[in-house]
């Protein structure tokens, strides 16, 4: 869980954020996950060969924010398998209010082949240190 900014730049012409600011949260948010499981996308690349590679984005947008409201940014793994796993997300407004949900699809290739790695499942602990079954993205 964490607090993302919103900036005048974020703000499209109709006076929200513009949709694309919510991936760019999605991706704050799935990179400090996986250095809060004590990994990070560069000892994978460099000491496994492993990659990351988001395969799917859904999001919801159920209510907007706007250029003074406060983002906070839940994430945890939905879902774990052999070479991916489901990341799933819930931005909160100020008061509280889910703002928005989404869930993202991760599939771990191998740098060199670009292949699905199965290199990925001896870090599977890490992952379920994070694992919380996909339900109250359906707000």
């Amino acid at each position: 869980m964490f607090n993302e900014p919103i900036y005048t730049y974020h703000i499209d012409f109709v006076g929200h954020v513009n949709n694309i600011i919510y991936v760019q949260w999605l991706e704050n948010a799935r990179v400090k996950l996986i250095e809060a499981m004590g990994l990070n996308i560069q000892m994978l690349s460099e000491k496994d060969d492993i990659l990351p590679i988001i395969t799917e984005t859904k999001i919801q947008y159920k209510k907007p924010f706007f250029l003074n409201d406060t983002v906070l940014v839940e994430v945890w793994v939905s879902e774990v398998f052999n070479v991916s796993a489901n990341f799933s997300f819930r931005l909160l407004n100020g008061k509280n209010e889910v703002c928005s949900t989404a869930q993202q699809k991760v599939l771990f290739i191998d740098r060199e082949s670009q292949r699905p790695s199965r290199k990925i499942a001896k870090y599977s602990e890490h992952f379920l240190k994070f694992y919380l079954p996909d339900t109250s993205t359906k707000d």
